[in-house]
């Protein structure tokens, strides 16, 4: 995934109200920009980070800057904007890169499934195949040298979780990708500390048969590729 345009730098101010935040641009000036993150952001947005940023050209928005990515003084990157996962994991599927979802005649988006009333990111399908159900997650909290997901009580992940069991259970192949949005991040578990009912239905649905694959990333500020399969451990 490439950007469109370049991104620029800017240094971090605050966050606020999940959507909005302010920073210094590298002319000094004081502005506000767009966030696209609902989740804790926890080691990913700390005051004085270097931030990277597009911007639009859509005369509609109120807010023309989107923070894309931070820089941390290790020189770790992480990518903030959480839509980017899926774009990100349409591009791997369609260029063959995730060796475990090949060979499959279509890819639809955005479909409507299950019992309570969601939508999978995902839905490859094969006249050999069948059908490959696909929720796709983007995980981007460090702590302690371990990747976690999620970043604080997730009950919208719980939900895909069990319709992801109700799928294996219907005889259709059901998988969990986590796109890993942080290049800190070698191996990665699901955040028990901060969601025991996510983890605990994270081992319920691998028991259940549910395929569970966690995929690196290449973070630069022209753009993002995943690139490597790192471990997802349950222990």
């Amino acid at each position: 995934m490439q950007y469109s345009s370049p991104l620029q730098s800017a240094t971090l101010i605050k966050r606020y109200k999940r959507f909005l935040a302010d920073v210094i641009l590298e002319n000094g000036e004081e502005v506000t920009i767009h966030c696209a993150n609902t989740g804790a952001m926890t080691g990913c947005g700390d005051a004085g980070d270097t931030i990277w940023y597009s911007t639009s050209d859509n005369p509609k928005r109120k807010y023309s800057r989107s923070w894309e990515l931070t820089e941390k003084a290790n020189g770790d990157m992480i990518c903030i904007n959480t839509a980017r996962a899926n774009q990100l994991a349409k591009e791997a599927i369609e260029c063959a890169s995730i060796s475990q979802l090949t060979g499959y005649e279509t890819l639809r988006s955005e479909v409507k499934y299950g019992n309570e009333n969601s939508r999978i990111d995902f839905l490859l399908e094969d006249s050999q195949l069948g059908k490959c159900y696909i929720e796709v997650k983007s995980a981007s909290l460090l702590q302690d040298d371990c990747g976690y997901f999620p970043d604080t009580v997730s009950v919208r992940g719980q939900k895909h979780l069990r319709e992801l069991m109700a799928v294996k259970k219907s005889g259709q192949r059901a998988v969990l990708l986590f796109v890993v949005q942080h290049t800190g991040i070698t191996t990665l578990k699901p955040a028990k500390h901060l969601d025991k009912d996510y983890s605990d239905l994270v081992k319920q649905a691998i028991n259940q048969g549910v395929e569970v694959f966690a995929y690196a990333s290449t973070i630069e500020t022209d753009g993002i590729t995943l690139v490597e399969q790192i471990s997802f451990n349950c222990d």
